[in-house]
């Protein structure tokens, strides 16, 4: 499996080594298909193991370094947190018909559980998950969570959005500061006026794309509305259509550009950078057409649009190792039974969050 070396201008160091993805959508096709028929006829119960042979396979062909992830979940602990989960909803929904004043009880609850659940689910995927027979780890504490959630909401709303790329910042540094590639630690410091940046920059897409698409659609869009208006559409319909495209389209970007931001702010044990590179444009176009495709084909080309994102975000996705990579990794490796493949007992669930 090759290594393909990219020359960045970042801190100094002397290149990049991106990531690759050796899957396609013929062969995952194949496992796609069966996952589905399997999940139908056991009325949704394999659906847990359908995930396991899923992330194995994207994960089994996402390399770098000459080297591919591996993916250890098993389906059983996939299934029982879906049940806790679904167990759950089920009692929200029966008490908001048996009790609907009850309910509003319950949504401060809500709010203490979820942290729990994201920190839970976090910690459970990051330890299923290894790299040259070292597993990854996730120490992050409840209260971490509770303020990357619940605090960040509550900011958001009050600055009516403004604080925005604050609570992005809380929530992407628990994350990151909080993985371990064995007993090495990752973080990130992404930089509070970049996030601003990309915060501006989808505020002004949005509204600048609703703001033309609307005027377009109102001038009559050169005979388009008129044709439109045949089939029952009126030019207020045709603006609505295009202002919901321009809001999807700044999220896509807001998204592309937030990864960007915060991966390459990234270290793996302060001393290797991660990176990223997305196109924001090309981003948002793959995924609505691959939304476009799926729909038109009836979910039939999911597979085909599944690889085809994985492998843009693959692809664009580098590390620059500070040191020689055989040596680096058996120091990694030597620091203890602790972080070896088989130490880790899978802690936790997957909730789906």
């Amino acid at each position: 499996m090759a290594v393909v070396e990219q020359d960045y201008p970042l801190g100094g160091s002397p290149f990049f080594q991106r990531a690759s993805f050796t899957g396609n959508a013929s062969e995952y096709f194949g496992i796609w298909i069966v996952n589905i028929l399997l999940t139908i006829v056991t009325l949704g119960i394999y659906s847990a193991w359908a995930k396991v042979r899923r992330n194995r396979y994207f994960y089994g062909n996402t390399v770098i370094l000459g080297h591919n992830f591996e993916y250890h979940a098993r389906g059983k602990q996939i299934l029982i947190g879906r049940l806790i989960v679904f167990g759950f909803l089920i009692a929200i929904n029966v008490l908001s018909h048996l009790a609907p004043l009850a309910l509003l009880a319950l949504w401060p609850v809500m709010l203490v559980v979820f942290p729990w659940f994201l920190m839970r689910g976090l910690r459970f995927n990051a330890r299923v998950t290894s790299y040259r027979n070292v597993r990854f780890d996730f120490v992050g504490t409840y209260g971490g969570a509770f303020k990357a959630i619940f605090f960040g909401a509550v900011i958001t709303v009050i600055s009516l959005g403004l604080l925005s790329p604050v609570a992005s910042r809380w929530f992407y540094k628990y994350i990151f500061d909080n993985l371990r590639y064995g007993d090495r630690p990752f973080s990130t410091e992404p930089r509070l006026g970049a996030l601003y940046k990309v915060f501006g920059a989808m505020i002004a897409i949005a509204i600048g794309g609703g703001l033309v698409f609307g005027f377009a659609a109102a001038a009559g869009l050169h005979g388009v509305v008129v044709n439109s208006a045949r089939a029952g559409l009126s030019s207020a319909h045709v603006g609505a259509v295009a202002g919901l495209f321009a809001y999807v389209f700044a999220g896509l970007y807001y998204r592309a550009s937030i990864r960007n931001v915060i991966w390459s702010a990234a270290t793996v044990d302060h001393r290797h950078q991660l990176k990223s590179d997305l196109g924001r444009r090309r981003y948002a176009w793959i995924a609505i057409s691959n939304v476009v495709v799926t729909l038109l084909t009836l979910g039939l080309m999911r597979p085909w649009a599944a690889v085809r994102m994985q492998q843009f975000l693959t692809e664009h996705t580098a590390i620059s190792v500070d040191g020689e990579i055989g040596v680096v990794f058996d120091q990694i490796r030597s620091t203890g039974s602790a972080i070896s493949a088989e130490y880790l007992d899978f802690d936790g669930f997957d909730f789906g969050f």
